[in-house]
């Protein structure tokens, strides 16, 4: 499989996750701890799997607009989608994530709402890097 890139971004972490990343440009800066449940002092902060979620939650939104750019449903205003991101431990050793997408498309029909979210999750370039490793359950709310 290739992939045509049309953009590409760099960050940088230093310590882990109890440290501190940072994009290459200075606009993303983050201070990182670790959660309580994965040993760490559980203070406040991001993690890895925050930062996920906001990517995974936002490139899927993106996705139902392309979808609807190309013939599909019309996204409503008001729509909304949040990703829980799970970790922990695999049965076959190391940690491994689940993720489930609950979408809102407020007063879109229901078969035409599934219809975008299943168009859209094999769109959506988190879905197709996820594909066959991760399990992501799609939940419309």
């Amino acid at each position: 499989m290739s992939v045509n890139v049309l953009y590409r971004t760099k960050a940088t972490a230093h310590g882990g996750r109890d440290g501190h990343s940072r994009t290459e440009d200075g606009t993303l800066d983050v201070t990182l701890t670790i959660p309580k449940e994965l040993g760490g002092p559980g203070t406040p902060g991001n993690n890895p799997e925050k930062l996920f979620a906001t990517g995974y939650s936002a490139c899927f939104l993106g996705a139902m607009k392309f979808v609807a750019s190309q013939g599909g449903p019309k996204v409503p205003e008001d729509t909304a989608v949040s990703a829980i991101v799970g970790i922990g431990p695999r049965s076959e050793g190391g940690f491994g994530l689940e993720v489930e997408l609950d979408v809102s498309l407020p007063g879109l029909p229901h078969e035409e709402a599934q219809q975008l979210i299943e168009k859209a999750d094999k769109v959506c370039p988190y879905s197709n890097a996820l594909r066959g490793n991760v399990q992501v359950t799609l939940k419309l709310v």
